[in-house]
């Protein structure tokens, strides 16, 4: 283009909307890539609904006062995550405790995390124990927007091993795993995804996410042990380390920036469960939270020299990289091979009473 014509050409605002392929936006230099978000490392009340969410909002209120625009919770957060299970396979009477101290849809418990994420214009990702009308409980998750609004909910496809003896299976509407999210004119759309301990496990079901144009991942993690060596009896995937692995394997398969978080179990937790014989949470410990880049790569230090260690991991994602690495690597793009390999899913809803006319 001629000098001329450069000089009287009106300069257009573009959006920049990390959000879904293909990245074609140019970022202004007036217009933010970077994003502040925040990894909590923290120990629930144990078995106490209301007190565990008034704590979650305390955290909600720091980490946006520290500048941070997403929060991040573990798995199951809220009331805490029922290690007992790992220590005996039954135990009605902390699994009744557990099921009034679990959060049911559209509750005030809820209703309070959604008011502290849009007092604070703030996104709030987390975990719970979620008690359905019947009864039930499900491992869940919820997304809330800096808006305050539930953008998405979703349950645990599969629980883990022991996990079954409380929990039921997610169904179809489960396999949302990923919102977009309007974090204002500064930072535009960004679409954000989570999903729950071993679920980052099930190659496709992480697909199905990736292929969903996830940017921001929240990988959700029970308090976990570091691994102790090569003649632990145990699975070293069940480790801090192999779970840290598969947290920065998705984001290395999705090209994701991944918020890996981990919850603490001290010895309140443990008395409070009775694990100090069982096998997992048998000592004080389990926080190992971080921030890994889209190319696999740990981005944060540990947040300090012990796992019982509590607080706020931080860091600030540059989301151009995000798009540096998809011209790497796209696996539902460019690198992927739809001729020969393909994913079908089914996302209707299986309930255990369906009317027929």
């Amino acid at each position: 283009m001629p000098a001329s014509l450069k000089e009287v050409a009106p300069k257009q605002k573009q959006t920049v909307r990390i959000n879904s392929l293909p990245f074609l936006s140019q970022p202004q230099e007036t217009m933010a890539t970077t994003i502040k978000v925040a990894v909590t490392q923290a120990e629930p009340i144990w078995l106490d609904l209301q007190a565990s969410i008034k704590k979650a909002v305390s955290l909600v209120h720091e980490a946006a006062s520290n500048g941070a625009k997403i929060v991040a919770f573990s798995e199951t957060w809220a009331p805490g995550y029922p290690g007992w299970c790992w220590a005996r396979p039954v135990d009605p009477a902390l699994n009744t405790k557990y099921a009034y101290n679990s959060l049911t849809a559209n509750s005030p418990e809820m209703e309070q995390l959604q008011q502290a994420a849009k007092e604070d214009s703030i996104a709030v990702v987390i975990g719970f124990s979620e008690r359905s009308s019947s009864g039930s409980l499900y491992m869940g998750q919820a997304i809330i927007s800096p808006q305050g609004e539930v953008v998405l909910q979703r349950r645990k496809l599969k629980p883990t091993h022991m996990e079954r003896t409380i929990f039921g299976d997610g169904s179809g509407p489960d396999l949302n795993c990923v919102a977009e999210l309007d974090f204002g004119s500064e930072l535009g759309s960004i679409k954000v995804g989570t999903l729950n301990c071993w679920e980052h496990a099930q190659p496709l079901l992480k697909f199905h996410e990736i292929q969903q144009g996830v940017v921001i991942h929240i990988a959700m993690w029970p308090p976990i042990d570091p691994y102790p060596g090569v003649e632990f009896p145990g699975l070293w995937s069940m480790t801090a380390d192999g779970c840290q692995n598969l947290s920065q394997t998705f984001a290395v398969e999705s090209g994701a920036f991944v918020l890996h978080c981990t919850a603490v179990c001290n010895e309140s937790g443990i008395e409070a469960m009775d694990t100090r014989n069982g096998m997992l949470f048998r000592e004080p410990g389990g926080g190992h939270s971080c921030v890994i880049g889209p190319d696999g790569r740990r981005l944060t230090q540990p947040l300090a020299d012990k796992p019982s260690a509590e607080g706020i991991v931080y860091a600030d994602l540059d989301l151009t990289r995000v798009v540096t690495n998809k011209s790497f690597q796209d696996i539902v793009g460019h690198y992927s091979r739809p001729d020969l390999l393909w994913l079908s899913y089914d996302k209707e809803k299986k309930d255990a009473a369906v009317h027929r006319n």
